[in-house]
């Protein structure tokens, strides 16, 4: 091999992801699950492809379109299969993410967050140049001004969504009158197309209590239903209505404002969306499809072992996560430094053993995910893929 050759090689190499290096030949094996280098972020693809089926056949039944939100998975082979099962595009929470997708192929790519300083400006007005289907978030005159004018000297018009703010003072126009006045202006400029507005009710989503949520959205859904009214009668009436999320889709896509939902961890499903009753059905309608794969590294204390997943393994503002699978029904779990975390027994049931796999639920999947550069997709316990976190740390 000539030196050239060499060097290529190496920087292909180089190149690969750690999951790749360790585990591309454990594809296709049957139980190589079990030999992953720990901690993994692992995908149980059935599961995965009937969450998916199951929220695209919701949506059809209930004449919605969806937009589901790439902030969950950051990645480009999952948004593929959502757009394939039906899905308008994807939803993205940062320029940074949509550049990532854009350059794997997506096309269809809806921005959630304004887009505010110059140097990001000229980045979203380039995306624009590159995809067939871009959409941005505006909630500030000034904003709609600096917009109008980048997109202007592109020559490409740039499509925009108004949000408004549902409550939480995050993002969005605050007044309903605000509203009106900020899409009249998008209007007014050459350089910009109206597509509609926004309205994400993020606290509304993890109520616990169905009825409780249930009410709490349908009185966000009549504030959302006067501006409406207002922009209708002004002749300023949004061709989409996008918003909701997981814990409010079924909720929503009965009510029949939105047009498109902005649902997102339906996919893998956590800790936090677990605890909570999504069609007041009493039972789980999304499987856990995301899971971390750990492994038992100390156990010489009696009715305790240590795993190899810790702080840096997780999410952990949602406390520490729950077991589903490798250690006696009702043991509990708690963090104990950033590279380990304790699994404890119910009172005279054996720990995990030393070397075992204990499986984990991330208490939190989307910042999870972003702590990971690859999913392990698995059928059972075999391991039958690698895919990249397309979109991970692209969070500028």
């Amino acid at each position: 091999m000539s030196e050239v050759a060499k060097s290529e090689a190496a920087k292909s190499e180089a190149a690969k992801s750690e999951a790749e290096r360790l585990h591309r030949h454990l594809i296709g094996q049957q139980g190589s699950r079990r030999s992953l280098n720990t901690p993994a972020l692992v995908l149980d693809l059935d599961m995965l492809d009937r969450n998916i089926a199951e929220m695209a056949a919701f949506a059809a039944a209930h004449n919605v379109k969806l937009r589901p939100h790439s902030k969950t998975h950051k990645s480009a082979d999952i948004a593929r299969r959502q757009i394939a099962s039906g899905a308008l595009g994807v939803c993205c929470a940062k320029l940074g993410e949509a550049e990532a997708l854009a350059d794997s192929g997506i096309e269809s790519l809806h921005i959630t967050s304004p887009v505010v300083t110059p140097q990001a400006i000229d980045r979203l007005i380039e995306l624009n140049g590159k995809v067939s289907d871009l959409m941005v978030v505006v909630d500030h005159p000034a904003n709609v001004e600096a917009l109008a004018a980048a997109a202007g000297n592109a020559g490409k018009p740039l499509t925009v969504i108004v949000d408004i703010d549902p409550g939480m003072h995050r993002t969005g126009v605050a007044s309903p009158d605000g509203v009106v006045e900020l899409v009249r202006k998008v209007t007014q400029q050459k350089s910009l197309k109206y597509a509609g507005v926004q309205f994400y009710c993020g606290r509304h989503q993890h109520i616990v209590d169905f009825a409780e949520r249930k009410a709490a959205i349908e009185e966000r859904t009549e504030y959302l239903k006067g501006i409406l009214a207002k922009l209708e009668t002004a002749g300023l009436k949004p061709g989409i209505v996008t918003g909701s999320g997981t814990g409010t889709h079924y909720i929503d896509g009965k009510l029949g404002v939105f047009t498109e939902l902005q649902v997102g961890s339906y996919i893998f499903m956590d800790h936090d969306y677990n605890v909570c009753d999504l069609r007041g059905l009493d039972r789980p309608t999304f499987e856990q499809a995301l899971q971390i794969d750990a492994r038992v590294v100390s156990a010489n204390t009696p009715g305790l072992a240590t795993v190899d997943a810790g702080l840096k393994a997780m999410a952990t503002e949602k406390g520490p996560p729950p077991i589903l699978k490798g250690a006696p029904d009702g043991s509990t779990t708690r963090f104990m430094g950033d590279e380990h975390l304790a699994v404890v027994p119910p009172e005279g049931q054996p720990a995990p053993a030393h070397g075992e796999q204990v499986i984990l639920v991330p208490p939190h999947c989307d910042p999870t995910v972003n702590m990971y550069e690859s999913y392990h997709v698995v059928k059972g316990d075999t391991l039958v893929d690698i895919w990249p976190v397309t979109a991970r740390g692209r969070s500028r």
